[in-house]
C-alpha cells in the first residue's frame, strides 16, 4: 500500500516538459516545465475563476432576467403600482356600494330623508380594525398590586399628618 502511495506521490511531483514546435521547422517555439500537481492547482484556480465570474455576470447584471425565477425590477415596481391601485379602487368599491345603498334605502322609504347624511354612511363602509381591549389576568393584578402600594403610601402619609 504504501508503495503505490509513494508512486502516486512521484508521479504528481515528477517534472515534465511541455514543448510547442513549429510543425514545418520543428522549431521551438516555447516550452514549460511541469508537474502533475502544478497542472491540477492551474486547472483548479482556473475553474474557480471561472465561476466567480460567471456568478458575477448573472448576478450583477440584466442577464438574470433571462434565468427562469428571476423578474426584471421595472416589473416589480409596475406589479407594486398596481396593487395599490387595487386596493384604493377596491376601498372605492366599498364606500359608492354604501352610498348608492343608503340612497336606495330612501328611495324606498326606509329610512328617512332627515336622517341621511353621505358623511355618515361613509363613515359606516369604512372598516374599523377589531381591537381586544379587555384586560388579561396579568394587567388584573398589575393594577391590583399598584392600588395596594397606593393605599399603604397613603396610609403612611396619613399617620405622618397626625
Amino acid at each position: 500500500m504504501s508503495g503505490k502511495k509513494h508512486n502516486f506521490r512521484k508521479k504528481l511531483f515528477n517534472k515534465n516538459r511541455l514543448v510547442i514546435l513549429n510543425e514545418d521547422t520543428f522549431e521551438e517555439i516555447f516550452s514549460f516545465k511541469l508537474n502533475l500537481m502544478n497542472v491540477f492547482v492551474v486547472l483548479s484556480f482556473g475553474g474557480i475563476f471561472l465561476i466567480l465570474i460567471t456568478t458575477y455576470i448573472i448576478a450583477f447584471t440584466p442577464l438574470r432576467e433571462f434565468i427562469p425565477g428571476y423578474s426584471s425590477s421595472e416589473l416589480k415596481k409596475n406589479a407594486l403600482e398596481l396593487a395599490i391601485k387595487s386596493d384604493s379602487l377596491t376601498t372605492s368599491l366599498k364606500k359608492n356600494e354604501a352610498y348608492i345603498k343608503s340612497i336606495q334605502k330612501v328611495l324606498n322609504g326606509e329610512l328617512e330623508y332627515s336622517k341621511f347624511n353621505k358623511d355618515s354612511i361613509l363613515a359606516e363602509s369604512e372598516e374599523i380594525p377589531k381591537t381586544n381591549m379587555n384586560a388579561t389576568e396579568e394587567e388584573i393584578k398589575l393594577r391590583e398590586r399598584v392600588a395596594e402600594i397606593e393605599n399603604e403610601s397613603s396610609g403612611t402619609k396619613a399617620n405622618k399628618k397626625k
